[in-house]
Parts: C-alpha cells; structure tokens; sequence
C-alpha cells in the first residue's frame, strides 16, 4: 500500500463508521461595552480640555505679566483635569519672581491671612449642611454665654457676612509702630473684646471686622467640641493631604513682607485666631479652591449659601465675594469667587472661577502693591484672571 493510500485510511474508516467531525472552535466573546458617557461627563471633559488649553498659556504668559506689574512674589493657577469619565484630578503649577522677573523658591510657606475667613465659613456651612446650624438662628443660641449687647440679635448669616455691628479689633489703640494693640502678645482675652461695645446694629450694611469671625471660631468650638483649628485639620487638610495648612503659632519660617520699603512692624499672628491665623503653601490654597468649587466640602445647596453675593452690598456673600465681571478675551462675563487679605507687609489674592472650574491664586512680600480690581478691567488681578479664563490673542 502506498503511503498516500495509508494517511487516507483513518479518512475513510471515519466515514463508513458516521464518526463526525471535529467541531469548529467558539468564537471569542464579544467585548463588553463601555457604558455611555452622560452629558454631565462630556461637559466636564471639555471643560478640563479648555482648562488645559488655558493652562499652558497661563504657565507661558503670566510671568512677563507680573514683571510688567512689578510683581514680588508667588502666583499660580489649578484646574481640573479630566480626559474620561472617570474621577478628575486637579492639574496646578505655581511660580515665584522677584520685582525684577527674576526666579526664586516657589512654594513657600505664606500667611493665608483673610483666606482664614474663607475657610471658616466652610466649616461653618458643612455645621448648617449637618442640621447642627442655621444661618438665621441668633448667635446666642449656640454661644449663650458671649456677653455682647447685642448679640441676641445677630444672626449666624450676619456674622459672616459682615453685618453684625461688633467692635473690630483694628481699632483697638496703636502702638508706636502703628499696630494695633489686640495683635499684641498680651492684649488680653480676643472673645472679651469682642464682646464690647458695638459699633452699629446687626443687619443692614457691611462693616468689614475681625471680631465677626473670631466669634465664629467660639461658636464652631461650642457646637462641635473641637477648636477650629482641629476642624481644619481632620476636615479640611487631612482629607484633601494639605500637608502644609496650619493655624499660628509655629516655629516654622513663614513669608514676611514690607511696606513703604521697610520690613514690617512686628505682630502676633496668633492673635487673629479664625479671621486671619492660618497659613501654608500655594499649591495648598489651589487645592483647597478645587475641592470647594467642585462639591468635596459642601454640597450644591451649602455652596450656593455659601457664594451668594448680594449686589445691594457690593456682593459681598460668605466668607468672600461674588460676582460677575467681564475679562479680556472672554465673550461673556465671568463669574468669580474672590477673597482677599493682607497681614503687616504680605497681601493674598484667591480666586476661584467654579463654572470655568479654575482657580487662580497669589501672594505678594510686598504691602503696598497694587493688585488693581477686576471690575475696574484693569490691574495684575484682571490680567491673571484673563489668562487664566479667556483665549487670548496671539502676540
């Protein structure tokens, strides 16, 4: 038998037995299909890709923008970055130059000064979210002891916004190198101050004031059992790894400043207690404005309670001011979260553009620059806040 003949037997033998043949492998499953992308995420995604697009030409930009301005000091910006639905990130890069342009150390440790106040009024707004606070409750429900004249007549709300009509402590007697004597050492008790006379009644305009948010910080105390500033720590700091945010006193070397050329006059930073004593880095601030603007520390409602800036009183809202304003390179106006501070010869910026989802930040070593104001369309401020929120044309 030939060997074509012997490999073509098996063949044969299978046929005449109906032996059936081998059958043919299973395809593979089919892919799985991803979910659909909601509209909600598809506006996100654009919005970090808009974001990054404004983010590089903030980075290539902004540091010609504060030599033109004489700028000393640090600035940055943060946006969130998000390239699919799943959880964004926050994207930031910060600077630091002199007056002349030139480079230096970025991310220093600064006084966030009235940045305080705004992060007060968070934790106070999360007591309000937590059914432990009203805005509309006088003070004295939560604080029964403070002794001020009229404090059965102020309200939670009017407390931060400014409207309460206590004594400021920026009045209290200057000492010789002009500061005033309740940011001394031995000033005695800040609350006993606060509860002196009034200045004016609670309610109708804003009197910008220390004491208001010092009273905060005794009522956040009362109601929770902890101090402010553990409440900053276990809900603001530890949970977004702010690993810099801290309250005054500290051994730690902060940032210090001048005015009118000369180096300022010394104070005790503590003594501002929840108006004005935290302090910590840039990128720390930009990451706190995220997780704000993006419902990590309150929820919709809490925030629009939080940002509602009262046009009748300058827009002055919560803890900051808010307000819509056009900028250079955007066809429409901008809305924009702002607080400001200064402390002795250190001054801070901090802005947040929560629809653009973008926060812009700077500290500047200097007491008396001018950072301008945005409503006016002009000023380092305005600039900033145009690169950071507008395309802008091509040099």
């Amino acid at each position: 038998m030939t060997l074509r003949a012997i490999l073509s037997v098996p063949a044969m033998l299978a046929a005449a037995t109906g032996a059936a043949a081998q059958p043919a492998a299973p395809p593979p499953p089919a892919a799985a299909k991803a979910p659909p992308v909601s509209a909600e995420a598809k506006a996100k995604i654009e919005r970090s890709r808009q974001g990054g697009e404004r983010f590089a030409a903030f980075m290539a930009s902004s540091r010609e923008t504060a030599k033109a301005a004489g700028f000393s000091g640090e600035f940055g910006m943060a946006y969130m970055s998000q390239r699919t639905a799943a959880p964004a990130t926050p994207a930031l890069a910060v600077a630091a130059q002199n007056a002349d342009g030139t480079s230096r150390k970025a991310n220093g440790l600064w006084r966030w000064a009235s940045v305080t106040k705004q992060v007060v009024a968070v934790l106070v707004l999360q007591e309000v979210q937590a059914g432990k606070m009203a805005l509309d409750q006088p003070i004295t429900r939560y604080l029964p002891d403070f002794a001020a004249p009229n404090a059965a007549k102020i309200t939670v709300r009017q407390l931060l916004r400014h409207q309460s009509g206590l004594p400021n402590p920026d009045d209290s007697m200057p000492g010789p190198d002009g500061v005033p004597s309740f940011y001394q050492t031995a000033a005695g008790e800040p609350l006993a101050y606060c509860a002196g006379p009034p200045k004016g009644n609670p309610g109708g305009k804003w009197d910008y004031n220390n004491c208001d948010y010092i009273v905060a910080g005794a009522l956040l105390e009362k109601v929770t059992g902890k101090t402010w500033q553990k409440l900053v720590a276990d809900r603001i700091a530890v949970p977004l790894a702010l690993s810099t945010l801290a309250a005054y006193p500290t051994g730690l070397p902060t940032q210090s400043g001048v005015n009118e050329g000369k180096p300022e006059a010394p104070r005790d930073l503590a003594r501002y207690g929840a108006a004005a004593s935290l302090f910590g880095s840039m990128s720390d601030m930009l990451k706190f404005d995220l997780a704000l603007a993006n419902g990590k520390l309150l929820d919709r409602q809490r925030r629009a309670q939080l940002w509602d800036g009262q046009a009748d009183l300058g827009f002055i809202a919560l803890g900051q001011w808010v307000f819509e304003a056009p900028l250079k390179g955007c066809a429409a106006p901008v809305r924009v979260v702002e607080r400001r501070g200064a402390i002795g010869g250190v001054q801070v910026r901090n802005f947040i553009l929560p629809d653009q989802e973008v926060a812009v930040a700077l500290f500047s070593d200097n007491g008396d620059f001018d950072f301008g104001e945005i409503w006016q369309g002009k000023g380092l401020s305005y600039d900033m806040l145009s690169l950071a929120a507008c395309p802008q044309e091509s040099k």
